[in-house]
């Protein structure tokens, strides 16, 4: 059994979402082979230098404590992408690729955030591009922790604001999109976060059926997805 969540956007104002995860790690994943976290872990990640922030160590220190159990993988996501190799090696958790193919008993399965398949959201996608690149990145590194933590937070009220203006339908993911990532590899199933609409789709992409699940996010209460072999269940935890 391997489960897979995302989205949590964990942060020191909403308390009862840690509390919510942490039981998590204690209770429920304990029976898993292996934890697939598919982005933004954190509401935002401002650097690997902040691991000393008594809210990120709180996190840290659960995960570790979870990965003597199984084992932990962390994909980036659009708000924790700067999340680097301290980060992975104080957590106990191994950073993964976006996309990653992994096989889930048997089942050919592909793991992606999702941001990149919303390519209706130009602006958005331009945006990814250049905060993506290792020339932004070295440069936004090397400016002080507390100046990053001010810029991310002028950027993520930017993006809630044009999040307003934007209609739903250009912030979901691309059909097209996920048809050519599907093919690409090789027809697996497919699992994303970042779109915020839980739920299973099915594509027929060259005539091939290709089941797709969204994973929600933790805003309202913890959930996650379950999945062994060809059994996959959306679990919701309790609040």
């Amino acid at each position: 059994m391997i489960l897979f969540v995302s989205d949590l956007h964990l942060c020191s104002s909403r308390p009862e979402t840690c509390r919510i995860f942490f039981a998590f790690l204690a209770g429920p994943a304990r029976r898993a082979q292996a934890l697939y976290i598919l982005g933004d872990l954190f509401e935002y990640w401002a650097g690997d230098d902040d691991i000393g922030d008594p809210f990120n160590a709180s996190v840290i220190a659960a995960l570790r404590d979870y990965a003597g159990a199984a084992p932990v993988f962390v994909m980036h996501g659009n708000r924790d992408f700067l999340i680097g190799p301290r980060f992975a090696d104080a957590a106990g958790a191994q950073l993964i690729d976006d996309p990653v193919r992994i096989d889930c008993g048997g089942t050919p399965t592909l793991l992606t955030h999702g941001d990149a398949l919303c390519t209706d959201d130009a602006d958005y996608m331009r945006f990814r591009a250049e905060v993506r690149s290792t020339q932004w990145i070295n440069d936004f590194l090397a400016t002080p922790l507390l100046e990053r933590k001010a810029r991310i937070e002028a950027l993520r009220e930017t993006s809630e604001a044009e999040k307003k203006r934007k209609s739903a339908q250009i912030m979901d993911v691309n059909a097209a999109a996920v048809g050519a990532l599907l093919r690409e590899h090789g027809y697996p199933r497919l699992i994303h976060g970042h779109t915020h609409r839980p739920g299973s789709h099915e594509h027929l992409v060259d005539a091939h059926r290709c089941e797709r699940w969204v994973l929600a996010d933790w805003y309202a209460s913890g959930s996650y997805l379950r999945c062994a072999g060809r059994e996959v269940a959306a679990v919701t935890l309790p609040a």
